[in-house]
């Protein structure tokens, strides 16, 4: 007898299941209705994110979008500053915090305003690692002791930008990342008169961990050896701007896993601070750089897409290291500034996908076929499907496996016609669930059959590219969390993988977070016709920003939500921006769409003068072509109208 999945599954177990108390960081659960909440300020007010989609679409956007909670930013950039200045008391450190945002995390307006506001107290600056990206930090950079440090290569412009923020009275820090760069900031400080503040960033020998590990160590392309040091501090000696060296930098990578990791970078380059300012340089702060984690699947070890620390013990660590080697070498503790991009932006933003359609096997596996003349090679399968009893799991698809390559040999030999060989599909796939559902009643799984789950599972087709949202999944195989935002109170029954609409075999994500370790295929419900959204979490860091215009899908809507405890719901939505239209992504690869419609005018012309297209119908194609254009670039998903129950006559 079937149960009814609505009443014998809990949002609860949908919460376990999907990982939410591991990853969410105490913002992301499941009520009892089945939906997914989140709770940005992790001060027991939530919002239902299915609510924020619903009034989202109430305004004509649709899916795909990024919702951004944005007291959640806020409250991340609070949580990082504190984490220092707690450790730094609790240490009995004389320095203090000065931490950077790098923009290059996430350079949009909205983003890096909130940094901004929401970091005004704790005197929290801003990075830049290219000229675009220092035009934006000097524009928006407020206060007198907030940094901003330049790094990245750089040419005179970049360096003259930098110093016209000296002249702004900003303190902006001109980061040394190659010997050559000297030269160019010496001479330029004698043309502007202007007297630079200078870094230097320093290749350590500790090397990081993770994806991101071979930026690190001798092989990096950013930094300066222990020689090329000296000759830069050689260089600013003879040009009497010995002053003007305040920083020291490293940047082991970013997303470090381990934190034993970062504790041996820390104190390697803190004995570089202090044997520079043994040599005399005034100094100051030490720059740790990114590196800073987030546990994309919950699962607290140092497995690349997690972390074995928290926010709070790195912080700890890092002020920790920083004053024993000070202490132990009688130099003033200076002040700790940090390049933490990721884990400040990361938690905040939200993917929303749209779910439409589904390819399935199991269509054809029902589908009994019977071939006017049946094959030999039919017949073994129609004997092998009956004899589950007889022989074994593993034997049966062995057996299936060797028939079905039988078949096909056959067919490419011309001796199988197309309904035998439709037939010899339809038995093997059928064995194969049936093999599938064994493993599953006895929890083993023998390693030939270890690929069957995945090769049975449904393909679920999303409106959204994985080359525009999430590029750091195709390009690096990086996980995020990935949850059905409603619907939660039922079971989900189907193994599915997600594939995107791009033309392009690799617009796909297979690969999942799992309590153990990964998963090749997403518990998903059945769909019904109606709307089934899908969030991608953790999305913040990068993926806004790197996006690729893959068959010229372009930006997504954005939803941008605030806290507000006298709404209904709980929160309002402060602002929305659509996203790329297209002839917006048209004329960004070089095309005019004016011209483009006047071409399309002209075919439609011709094709009326050869009275194979009527005046008036031409009239309407050419309204449609340019219509289309004012478009987003993404489906238009319709949904069947929802019937009305007529009242039966009494």
């Amino acid at each position: 007898m079937k149960t009814d999945s609505k009443t014998s599954w809990s949002a609860a177990q949908s919460e376990e299941l999907y990982g939410f108390p591991r990853w969410g960081a105490g913002h992301f659960h499941a009520n009892d209705a089945g939906q997914v909440t989140v709770e940005p300020l992790a001060d027991g007010r939530r919002i239902a994110i299915k609510d924020v989609i619903d009034e989202a679409v109430g305004t004509g956007m649709r899916a795909p979008f990024v919702i951004r909670f944005q007291d959640l930013l806020r409250h991340r950039v609070e949580q990082l500053n504190l984490a220092f200045n707690r450790a730094i008391e609790e240490e009995d450190y004389d320095g203090r915090y000065r931490g950077v945002f790098p923009i290059k995390v996430n350079q949009l307006r909205e983003v890096v305003e909130e940094i901004v506001d929401a970091g005004a107290k704790f005197e929290y600056g801003l990075e830049a690692g290219s000229k675009p990206e220092l035009m934006i930090a000097l524009a928006m950079h407020e206060g007198k002791d907030r940094l901003i440090i330049c790094n990245g290569y750089k040419d005179p412009d970049y360096i003259r930008l930098a110093l016209l923020g000296r002249k702004l009275g900003k303190q902006i820090i001109i980061v040394v990342e190659q010997l050559s760069e000297v030269d160019h900031i010496v001479e330029l400080a004698k043309e502007t008169g202007v007297e630079p503040l200078i870094g230097f960033r320093a290749k350590l020998q500790t090397r990081g961990e993770g994806k991101w590990a071979t930026s690190t160590g001798d092989s990096a392309k950013f930094g300066l050896n222990t020689a090329e040091i000296l000759l830069a501090a050689k260089k600013l000696h003879q040009a009497k701007l010995t002053d003007c060296v305040r920083l020291l930098h490293f940047h082991i990578g970013s997303q470090v896993p381990n934190i034993l990791t970062i504790k041996n970078a820390v104190v390697e380059a803190s004995r570089f601070y202090c044997q520079l300012v043994k040599m005399g340089f005034p100094m100051g702060i030490l720059d740790v750089g990114g590196g800073l984690g987030i546990d994309y699947d919950g699962s607290r070890t140092n497995f690349e897409s997690s972390m074995n620390y928290t926010m709070v013990e790195y912080a700890s660590d890092v002020v920790a290291n920083i004053r024993d080697i000070c202490v132990t070498e009688g130099v003033a503790m200076p002040d700790i500034t940090s390049e933490s991009g990721r884990a400040v932006v990361a938690p905040h933003s939200l993917l929303v996908v749209e779910v439409f359609e589904r390819i399935s096997k199991k269509e054809s596996l029902g589908a009994k076929q019977r071939p006017p003349k049946k094959h030999k090679v039919v017949s073994d399968l129609e004997a092998l499907a009956k004899s589950k009893k007889a022989l074994g799991r593993l034997e049966r698809y062995h057996d299936a496996l060797q028939r079905k390559e039988e078949a096909f040999s056959l067919f490419n030999l011309g001796y199988l016609d197309l309904e035998n060989r439709a037939a010899a599909e339809s038995l093997f796939w059928q064995i194969c669930e049936e093999i599938a559902n064994d493993d599953r009643d006895t929890g083993f799984i023998p390693e030939e059959l270890l690929e069957l789950t995945s090769m049975l599972a449904d393909q679920y087709v999303c409106n959204f590219s994985v080359f525009q949202s999430l590029l750091d999944h195709w390009a690096l195989k990086q996980l995020f969390p990935i949850a059905p935002l409603h619907r939660l109170d039922e079971e989900p029954t189907v193994n599915a993988t997600l594939v995107d609409i791009t033309c392009d075999s690799d617009g796909k994500i297979d690969t999942f977070i799992d309590l153990a370790d990964t998963s090749h295929v997403l518990p998903l419900h059945p769909l019904d016709g109606k709307p089934y959204y899908l969030g991608v979490f953790l999305t913040g860091a990068y993926q806004d920003i790197m996006g690729d215009l893959h068959n010229l899908f372009g930006r997504v809507n954005e939803v941008h939500v605030f806290l507000e405890d006298d709404e209904e719901n709980g929160f309002y939505i402060e602002e929305t921006l659509k996203g790329s239209r297209i002839r917006d992504v048209i004329n960004g690869v070089q095309y005019s769409h004016n011209d483009l419609s006047r071409r399309i005018k002209k075919l439609i012309d011709a094709a009326t003068k050869r009275d194979e297209i009527k005046p008036r119908e031409g009239v309407r194609w050419l309204e449609l072509y340019e219509n289309i254009l004012e478009t987003k670039t993404y489906l238009n998903i319709e949904h069947p109208p929802k019937r009305k129950h007529r009242k039966k006559k009494s």
